[in-house]
């Protein structure tokens, strides 16, 4: 952890505010060290709880925990959308070569994604989509008339007993459809 927070500050020329890490990484040593630098490190703090915790601290522990998981599960994503888990090289070197092409396949497919999306959503705007758009709109319309027109055929016969269909005189639940 203390490697990775001074290339931080090697990069950016200032400590991060906060510090993010597993709970594994939450000992008195790397607690101790933050706090010497002025950084903030995720979740509650060591020993045993206390039995009223601040609601300010708790409402911040479980902030930290949401910004986490976001974490964690871009590298569960990396993992199983783009073979970060397969790589399997012997040199430590080409090791982070592999992460780091992974990593940017990941952000070039993001950046990706995203300009597509305007893309789409500006072209749906323009008159050359007009026609596409109009085809869409009927079709929904068209799908909606045809599920109106299937469910005004059948009468649904529904009795509620305690939250549960039933037939109301044995207890069993029924659904009796019947064509009007």
């Amino acid at each position: 952890m203390k490697t990775q927070v001074k290339a931080f500050k090697s990069h950016t020329g200032y400590y991060p505010e906060s510090v993010y890490v597993d709970q594994i990484y939450r000992t008195r040593e790397n607690r101790a060290w933050c706090k010497e630098k002025g950084i903030r490190i995720s979740g509650l703090p060591l020993g045993r709880p206390k039995r009223v915790i601040r609601l300010a601290q708790k409402k911040q522990a479980q902030i930290d925990e949401r910004i986490r998981n976001g974490i964690e599960g871009k590298f569960g994503q990396g993992k199983r959308r783009f073979g970060l888990n397969l790589i399997m090289t012997k040199l430590p070197n080409t090791s982070e070569t592999g992460i780091a092409l992974t990593f940017l396949v990941m952000n070039l497919n993001t950046l990706l994604r995203r300009r597509y999306y305007l893309l789409f959503c500006l072209f749906w705007k323009k008159q050359a989509f007009s026609r596409l758009k109009s085809m869409i709109i009927r079709l929904i319309i068209e799908i909606s008339q045809v599920k109106s027109r299937v469910f005004s055929r059948v009468r649904f016969n529904w009795v509620l007993i305690d939250g549960l269909p039933t037939d109301g005189l044995h207890g069993s639940r029924t659904f009796s459809a019947s064509p009007n």
